[in-house]
């Protein structure tokens, strides 16, 4: 595989991890190195692993998981966009008291439903026959860099907006599980149209 086209498919990997951290960024009342590490680190990590997962599978996975694996995105991505919801529409002597997306388990809920699309990948190149250690750090690389890129302009825009906007961000993060479910569970002549 060429680096082009390898660095197409991470940049499509990560475009679900840019908009939760874009997300993640708008809800944030101070985006400092530590959040900026911890997000950037997680996400590129499971980005990475999740190929080499399912490149060691084989395809006896592949098979089982893609019958389930959007429901597995959609609900991870749902349960962190209603709490999010959930946190903006509290009073405002609440809102310091709020969980933070980048720490704990929300941090590894998101990890997760934003790279089981890799673990596909991984699948895929596989049956190719191809080599896996570089395809998964240039997916993890990639990740990464644009994660921090979402979560600084999210916090950017933000800023500008004001605190309720972290209810967008909820709004989101809702919005890319119900992408994903729909784009597994719909027939190909409804998604096409």
């Amino acid at each position: 595989m060429d680096f082009l086209t390898l660095f197409g498919i991470a940049v499509a990997l990560a475009m679900d991890a840019f908009a939760v951290a874009l997300a993640t960024g708008l809800m944030l009342p101070k985006l400092t190195g530590r959040h900026l590490f911890r997000f950037g680190f997680h996400f590129g990590l499971f980005q990475a692993l999740m190929p080499l997962i399912g490149w060691y599978a084989g395809r006896g996975l592949r098979t089982s998981i893609e019958a389930y694996d959007h429901w597995i995105a959609f609900v991870l991505l749902a349960v962190i966009g209603i709490r999010m919801c959930h946190g903006a529409l509290q009073a405002a002597e609440d809102q310091d008291e709020r969980k933070d997306p980048t720490r704990g388990w929300s941090l590894v809920m998101l990890s997760v439903a934003t790279s089981i699309d890799a673990l596909a990948v991984g699948l895929t190149l596989a049956m190719l026959g191809s080599e896996i250690f570089i395809p998964a750090l240039t997916i993890g690389l990639v990740c990464a860099v644009l994660t921090l890129v979402g979560m600084y302009l999210g916090r950017k825009i933000g800023r500008n907006w004001g605190p309720k906007v972290e209810f967008v961000g909820g709004l989101i993060l809702l919005g890319i599980g119900i992408k994903i479910l729909l784009e597994h569970t719909l027939p190909l002549r409804m998604v096409i149209k």
